[in-house]
């Protein structure tokens, strides 16, 4: 090929293809031989699905000479493994579905489909996406490409390092409660979660109903923007999914953002954190005050709850979505176990780790005669003051900006025994998912150890336009996000 396809992004991509500069097949064959030299390391991917991308990748290579393409026709995509992927290996990097091939393909993954991408694989993840850091695969933990001895993040831990490691042009993700901007920013790649039914969830292995949502993960703003079009719109088959008309995102990121205003939350600079997160922040926002935005101090009064809201009711949903794990109709079973409540037990046991576990037991606990009003039902009247915090923000500001992460990336294994400082490592980023509004990560600068630091920008609901113009704005007047990984040269 001509191109350096490992500089280039989707948007920038597309145009080769169209002049024949770059073959699909060509890209797909030398990103899978990059995955090939890197990924035993890495451990970015659990399935690496290498003839079907193949295959996808002429096929693409068809609508091209047709006139077919789209502008993800022959892009090649990894997908986060908790998306059903009909007749590819589905694990949620647990021992529970390691040998699960779903019947179907989820509604983002028809869509990505017919929009022509190419489909390498499955990457890596907590397991059932409870975690912050990847280290709760029953695979492995993913490495984080800027210095390996790092955690990429998580749970889309394997979303965000295979992006940053130029293991595929861009990926899927699911967000939970920081779970694609928190590993963007550790990776240093820009992640987005739209508004809760923006994009169907059908055909995502519940954690939490009322909080997931998928999303893209890319090397900028305009690849998420693009992707967010293809998967975004009303699914009949998911009954959460918003019936509100999908705009088009990437026309209308260049639009101006003087006189945007962008409210900064107090209650998102706390004492303690790094020190560099909150220079590399405020370095950012002087950067909106530059380019014609207003700053407006505000305050969210009930963040300071926001962590022990999310892990009651997080926990109390996963309780009940992870019930049908029990060795019965699918998944893993003992095959030692004699009788029906030895086989439950053990098969639970030996089938899910430690982290889910913990949460089953937590959202059991709190779900159970007795407790249920004192936790679950206090936590949902406290998340409604949370939605109300933001809802009397909007009223005179569009955008939200804070950072993603009180720190860089920590090192591997530093948080495994201490559960609640894990827990506090999303505590920018859990509000968004109790209150259902839009976020994105965008990198804005380096610590002193060259690890990534990222932006984070919440908006109205729905509002995914002002919050790509947003993010591009800022994107255009940095280079940041064309900083590459320095610790893969060690790999």
């Amino acid at each position: 090929m001509t191109a350096d396809w490992q500089n280039l992004t989707i948007g920038e991509l597309h145009p080769l293809m169209r002049k024949k500069e770059i073959s699909p097949v060509e890209l797909t064959r030398e990103i899978l031989e990059r995955i090939a030299a890197l990924d035993g390391k890495l451990h970015c991917y659990v399935t690496v699905d290498q003839q079907g991308a193949l295959a996808q990748a002429r096929e693409a290579e068809k609508r091209w000479a047709d006139g077919q393409a789209t502008p993800l026709t022959g892009i090649p995509l990894a997908i986060k493994d908790l998306i059903a992927t009909r007749g590819l290996r589905t694990t949620c990097a647990s021992r529970s579905l390691e040998n699960y091939l779903p019947p179907y393909d989820a509604t983002v993954m028809e869509k990505l489909r017919q929009a022509g991408a190419v489909i390498l694989g499955k990457v890596n993840m907590d397991e059932f996406a409870m975690g912050s850091s990847t280290e709760n695969s029953a695979f492995g933990a993913t490495l984080n490409p800027w210095r390996p001895d790092r955690i990429p993040g998580g749970s889309s831990g394997g979303s965000a390092a295979a992006v940053a490691a130029d293991l595929c042009l861009a990926s899927l993700g699911s967000d939970t409660g920081g779970s694609i901007r928190q590993p963007a920013s550790h990776c240093g790649v820009v992640g987005l979660k739209p508004t809760y039914g923006r994009v169907s969830r059908f055909g995502l292995v519940a954690y939490a109903s009322s909080l997931d949502q998928i999303g893209p993960l890319g090397k900028d703003v305009t690849d998420c923007a693009l992707l967010l079009e293809i998967i975004a719109g009303y699914d009949p088959k998911d009954s959460t999914s918003a019936p509100v008309p999908v705009p088009d995102y990437v026309p209308a990121l260049k639009e101006d953002i003087r006189g945007l205003k962008i409210a900064v939350p107090r209650e998102y600079f706390l004492p303690g954190m790094q020190p560099e997160v909150e220079q590399a922040v405020r370095a950012a926002l002087a950067t909106y005050t530059a380019l014609g935005a207003d700053l407006v101090e505000v305050s969210l009064p009930h963040t300071e709850y926001a962590v022990a809201v999310y892990y009651l009711i997080a926990t109390a949903e996963a309780s009940s979505n992870l019930a049908r794990y029990d060795g019965v109709k699918y998944g893993y079973r003992n095959p030692e176990a004699t009788e029906l409540m030895d086989m439950y037990y053990t098969t639970r046991a030996q089938g899910l780790g430690a982290e889910v576990r913990r949460r089953i037991m937590l959202g059991t606990y709190a779900l159970s005669a007795g407790y249920y009003e004192a936790y679950y039902q206090k936590a949902s009247q406290v998340r409604t003051l949370i939605r109300r915090d933001f809802e009397e923000v909007f009223r005179t500001c569009q955008v939200v900006a804070t950072p993603v992460a009180p720190t860089t990336a920590f090192r591997l294994g530093e948080k495994t025994d201490d559960p609640l400082t894990m827990y506090l490592s999303d505590i920018f980023t859990i509000s968004a998912n109790l209150a259902g509004i839009p976020g994105i990560s965008l990198p804005c600068g380096l610590d002193s150890l060259g690890l990534p630091i990222g932006l984070q920008l919440l908006a109205r609901p729905f509002d995914e336009a002002t919050l790509l113009r947003a993010a591009y704005a800022f994107e255009q007047a940095t280079d940041f996000h064309r900083l590459k990984p320095t610790g893969l040269k060690g790999i």
